[in-house]
């Protein structure tokens, strides 16, 4: 698999009454393929650029679609703090618009929390779902203890790449619509959410992940009807920026296009 340098095509777009972001790969009709597209959603604070690498690797396979939602990066913040679900309905609505009607949803930290719900509100367009990083964590759901895990996975196990693009993305967002969804990410119950997706789930989680564990993916994944886990190793909770090629051959072979990659590894516990 090669990545494509080519820069996706940036689409504002305005769904459920919120304006988002859309940053489309679409491969030419004459070497498109029938596997369907790829959806990267970001998670609290941040944008589409920790995503960038790893979209660019699945760009080189299949149409590929990253996200700024609503309120975060550049795009307009909304008149009220929207909920889980209300995210996932700007999601769905958005991609509608762009005749991306079946895709795999890659989520990223919070962005797990939008794939489950967008999954449970119209689970036909969604034939498999990633979830990288998924939080929150059912015995860690404290700020304070989340915060400790943030800290541990930035000083140890991030990249100096990876730790500037949400540290600058977290200035971006600013600190009271942080903290406004913060209080969403906290209180969704991710555990008992995830009991309704009917989808294959992926379960991708960086070695030294303070914040995603082991032993909380391994349950989260128990508590799907069909889900496992795979974990990458070498790195933290930014999984997709510093191991891209390895997760995205993860992702591909998972929803049937391409080989697993080498160094992810599935576990049981």
């Amino acid at each position: 698999m090669r990545s494509t340098r080519t820069k996706p095509e940036r689409i504002v777009v305005e769904a459920a009454g919120h304006v988002g972001h859309v940053f489309a790969s679409r491969r030419p009709a004459a070497v498109a393929s029938a596997a369907p597209a790829v959806v990267l959603v970001h998670g609290i604070g941040v944008s589409h650029r920790y995503l960038q690498r790893l979209h660019r690797h699945l760009a080189a396979s299949v149409d590929t679609y990253s996200i700024d939602l609503p309120g975060f990066a550049a795009t307009p913040t909304p008149a009220h703090t929207l909920s889980v679900a209300e995210h996932a309905t700007y999601i769905l609505g958005a991609l509608e618009q762009l005749g991306v009607l079946e895709f795999v949803f890659v989520g990223h930290s919070m962005g797990t929390q939008f794939a489950i719900e967008a999954a449970l509100q119209q689970p036909h367009r969604i034939p498999h779902v990633v979830l990288m990083g998924p939080v929150v964590n059912d015995e860690r759901r404290t700020v304070a203890q989340q915060a400790l895990s943030l800290g541990r996975d930035c000083l140890f196990f991030e990249s100096p790449s990876s730790n500037a693009l949400v540290l600058t993305d977290y200035l971006r967002c600013g600190l009271v619509w942080y903290l406004k969804n913060l209080r969403l990410m906290l209180n969704y119950r991710i555990e008992d959410r995830i009991r309704g997706v009917t989808s294959p789930i992926l379960v991708v989680r960086g070695e030294h992940d303070p914040v995603a564990t082991a032993n909380w993916c391994h349950r989260l994944a128990a508590r799907a009807a069909d889900a496992r886990c795979l974990e990458i190793e070498g790195t933290g909770h930014v999984v997709q920026h510093n191991r891209a090629v390895e997760v995205a051959q993860t992702i591909l072979a998972f929803a049937g296009v391409g080989a697993p990659g080498s160094a992810a590894e599935e576990y049981t516990s």
